[in-house]
Protein backbone atom coordinates (compact mmCIF):
# COMPACT_ATOMS: atom_id res chain seq x y z
CA UNK A 1 0.00 0.00 0.00
CA UNK A 2 2.93 2.34 0.60
CA UNK A 3 3.97 2.40 -3.07
CA UNK A 4 0.36 2.85 -4.21
CA UNK A 5 -0.05 5.75 -1.76
CA UNK A 6 3.14 7.41 -2.99
CA UNK A 7 1.93 7.17 -6.61
CA UNK A 8 -1.54 8.48 -5.74
CA UNK A 9 -0.12 11.34 -3.68
CA UNK A 10 2.30 12.49 -6.40
CA UNK A 11 -0.44 12.33 -9.06
CA UNK A 12 -2.82 14.27 -6.78
CA UNK A 13 -0.22 16.96 -6.02
CA UNK A 14 0.86 17.27 -9.67
CA UNK A 15 -2.77 17.82 -10.75
CA UNK A 16 -3.14 20.92 -8.55
CA UNK A 17 -3.23 24.17 -10.55
CA UNK A 18 -1.34 26.22 -7.93
CA UNK A 19 1.43 23.64 -7.57
CA UNK A 20 1.60 23.14 -11.34
CA UNK A 21 2.08 26.88 -11.84
CA UNK A 22 4.47 27.30 -8.89
CA UNK A 23 6.72 24.23 -9.23
CA UNK A 24 8.91 23.11 -12.10
CA UNK A 25 8.44 19.47 -11.02
CA UNK A 26 6.29 17.42 -8.68
CA UNK A 27 7.99 14.03 -8.58
CA UNK A 28 8.56 10.94 -6.46
CA UNK A 29 12.25 11.57 -5.89
CA UNK A 30 14.59 14.54 -6.18
CA UNK A 31 14.99 15.46 -9.85
CA UNK A 32 18.55 15.59 -11.14
CA UNK A 33 18.22 18.42 -13.68
CA UNK A 34 15.22 20.53 -12.75
CA UNK A 35 15.49 24.19 -11.79
CA UNK A 36 13.96 25.37 -8.52
CA UNK A 37 11.29 25.24 -7.21
CA UNK A 38 10.41 21.55 -7.14
CA UNK A 39 8.54 19.18 -4.82
CA UNK A 40 9.44 15.54 -4.18
CA UNK A 41 8.91 12.74 -1.70
CA UNK A 42 11.99 12.76 0.52
CA UNK A 43 11.16 9.46 2.24
CA UNK A 44 8.39 7.17 3.39
CA UNK A 45 8.06 4.30 5.85
CA UNK A 46 5.20 2.02 6.79
CA UNK A 47 4.10 -0.21 9.66
CA UNK A 48 1.20 -2.58 10.18
CA UNK A 49 -2.19 -0.98 10.86
CA UNK A 50 -4.43 -3.97 10.18
CA UNK A 51 -7.76 -4.66 11.86
CA UNK A 52 -9.87 -7.81 12.23
CA UNK A 53 -11.52 -7.40 8.85
CA UNK A 54 -8.84 -5.87 6.62
CA UNK A 55 -5.10 -5.51 6.24
CA UNK A 56 -3.82 -1.99 6.75
CA UNK A 57 -0.74 0.18 6.89
CA UNK A 58 0.31 3.33 8.66
CA UNK A 59 2.50 5.20 6.18
CA UNK A 60 4.61 8.22 7.03
CA UNK A 61 5.52 10.37 4.05
CA UNK A 62 7.96 13.27 4.07
CA UNK A 63 7.55 15.78 1.23
CA UNK A 64 10.36 18.22 0.51
CA UNK A 65 9.98 21.52 -1.32
CA UNK A 66 13.17 23.08 -2.69
CA UNK A 67 13.01 26.73 -3.71
CA UNK A 68 14.90 30.02 -3.72
CA UNK A 69 14.34 33.06 -1.56
CA UNK A 70 16.07 35.17 1.05
CA UNK A 71 12.90 35.95 3.00
CA UNK A 72 11.59 33.26 5.36
CA UNK A 73 8.06 33.63 3.96
CA UNK A 74 9.14 33.28 0.32
CA UNK A 75 7.63 29.79 0.00
CA UNK A 76 4.56 30.35 2.16
CA UNK A 77 2.08 30.24 -0.73
CA UNK A 78 3.47 26.97 -2.08
CA UNK A 79 3.59 25.39 1.38
CA UNK A 80 -0.04 26.35 2.03
CA UNK A 81 -1.03 24.85 -1.34
CA UNK A 82 0.84 21.62 -0.58
CA UNK A 83 -0.78 21.30 2.84
CA UNK A 84 -4.28 21.93 1.50
CA UNK A 85 -3.81 19.49 -1.36
CA UNK A 86 -2.40 16.67 0.80
CA UNK A 87 -5.25 16.99 3.28
CA UNK A 88 -7.82 16.86 0.45
CA UNK A 89 -6.48 13.59 -1.03
CA UNK A 90 -9.56 11.52 -2.00
CA UNK A 91 -10.19 8.84 0.62
CA UNK A 92 -11.06 6.16 -1.91
CA UNK A 93 -8.08 5.03 -3.97
CA UNK A 94 -7.54 1.99 -6.20
CA UNK A 95 -6.72 -0.86 -3.83
CA UNK A 96 -7.04 1.01 -0.53
CA UNK A 97 -9.06 3.44 1.58
CA UNK A 98 -7.48 6.36 3.42
CA UNK A 99 -8.80 6.26 6.98
CA UNK A 100 -6.89 9.30 8.28
CA UNK A 101 -4.42 11.92 7.15
CA UNK A 102 -2.52 13.73 9.88
CA UNK A 103 0.13 16.44 9.67
CA UNK A 104 3.06 15.49 11.91
CA UNK A 105 5.81 18.09 11.57
CA UNK A 106 7.54 20.59 9.35
CA UNK A 107 11.09 21.80 9.08
CA UNK A 108 12.48 24.72 7.12
CA UNK A 109 16.14 25.13 6.34
CA UNK A 110 18.06 27.97 4.70
CA UNK A 111 20.85 26.67 2.47
CA UNK A 112 23.55 28.40 0.48
CA UNK A 113 22.89 30.53 -2.62
CA UNK A 114 19.45 31.68 -1.36
CA UNK A 115 18.15 28.10 -1.43
CA UNK A 116 15.48 26.86 0.95
CA UNK A 117 14.28 23.37 1.79
CA UNK A 118 10.94 22.84 3.50
CA UNK A 119 10.09 19.36 4.77
CA UNK A 120 6.46 18.42 5.52
CA UNK A 121 5.76 15.07 7.17
CA UNK A 122 2.35 13.35 7.21
CA UNK A 123 0.89 10.13 8.58
CA UNK A 124 -1.63 8.22 6.47
CA UNK A 125 -3.60 5.31 7.88
CA UNK A 126 -4.78 2.97 5.13
CA UNK A 127 -7.02 -0.08 4.87
CA UNK A 128 -7.03 -2.45 1.93
CA UNK A 129 -10.11 -2.09 -0.27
Amino acid sequence: MEIALRAALIAWLAADATLDAGCNAVVEEAPSRTSLPWLAIASSASTDWSCKTAPGREVRVALELHCRGDAPASAATLVAAIEARVESLPRTQPGFQVATIQFLRARAEQRGESRRAILLEYRFRLLAA
